[in-house]
């Protein structure tokens, strides 16, 4: 008698922990893009923010004015970080990268100019803000020439434009088939009580009192299976950053807490709606219908 009476409970045991798996294997996946599409806009911030615009100065600027032009610069709303590399600073870095001290050439005059090396915020990245950006710097007193390279900064915000693009369409597609799925698996979870749910109707129970047990054991699931979920991001991020240290700059705290709430709140909403959906539609079967399905 005990072995019969805990079949059932095994069986219901069994059922619900592959509900549990399977939904959290689909937010695994949501949560990936998730993470893939604010993580892109921060590599794009990044690697615009990493880009160099180089101010080349007049021979006869001094080191003191050159200081008081990086003062006036550092006010610029455009400007994220600026470094000022003196002429004996630069002859010194080209004799060490070319291995002779090109001053020798010049009977002993240093022929490198100095130059600012200046680094834009993400916004201004982009080839339209650096041409009047150039056209103002070109203003300022004792500034031999702006210098940029035109053809990587195009190449970088096309090709983090169409990542962000592929990666909005994934999400799109991804969330579609992650409600196809866990509807399925919720709704195969529901299967099992439809005729309790027939029982329940014909004594006159409510529908939303038949539906209340149904949608709390989908939400306790989508919570279950979100947690799991979060805990196998947590664990995928972690092994990144054994990989490479610096990822932290790109996958912030601030886009892992975003992407483990949006991954807790799809496994909560996607289940219970898919649970009141599904309850609904063996609500409104007749009793011959139960058992052809």
């Amino acid at each position: 008698m005990r072995k019969k009476h805990n079949k059932p409970r095994s069986r219901y045991g069994l059922q619900v922990i592959t509900l549990c798996i399977s939904t959290a294997l689909v937010l695994i996946l949501l949560g990936i893009i998730v993470l893939s599409v604010f993580s892109t806009r921060n590599l794009t911030n990044y690697v615009k923010e990493n880009l160099v615009v180089t101010m080349m100065l007049d021979q006869d600027l001094t080191n003191p004015e050159a200081q008081r032009l990086c003062t006036r610069l550092q006010a610029r709303p455009y400007i994220k970080s600026l470094s000022f590399i003196s002429k004996e600073q630069a002859l010194k870095e080209q004799t060490a990268a070319m291995g002779t001290d090109p001053s020798e050439f010049m009977g002993g005059d240093n022929p490198l100019l100095a130059s600012i090396e200046l680094t834009l915020k993400g916004d201004y990245a982009n080839n339209d803000s650096l041409n009047w950006i150039s056209k103002e710097l070109k203003a300022y007193p004792k500034v031999a020439d702006i210098t940029y390279q035109h053809e990587l900064v195009e190449d970088v915000n096309t090709t983090l434009s169409k990542v962000s693009l592929v990666l909005l369409v994934l999400a799109a597609l991804l969330t579609f088939v992650s409600f196809s799925l866990i509807n399925n698996t919720v709704r195969l979870g529901i299967y099992v009580g439809r005729f309790s749910i027939h029982t329940m109707k014909l004594v006159g129970a409510s529908w939303g009192l038949i539906r209340r047990p149904f949608i709390k054991q989908a939400v306790s699931v989508g919570i279950i299976a979100a947690l799991l979920a979060i805990i196998v991001l947590a664990c995928l991020v972690y092994g990144l950053y054994r990989y490479q240290e610096n990822v932290f700059s790109i996958i912030t705290w601030e886009v892992l807490a975003i992407t483990g709430c949006a991954v807790l709140l799809f496994g909560i909403c996607i289940t219970a709606i898919c649970a009141y959906v599904s309850v609904n539609s063996f609500l409104r079967m007749k009793a011959g219908e139960l058992y052809k399905i």
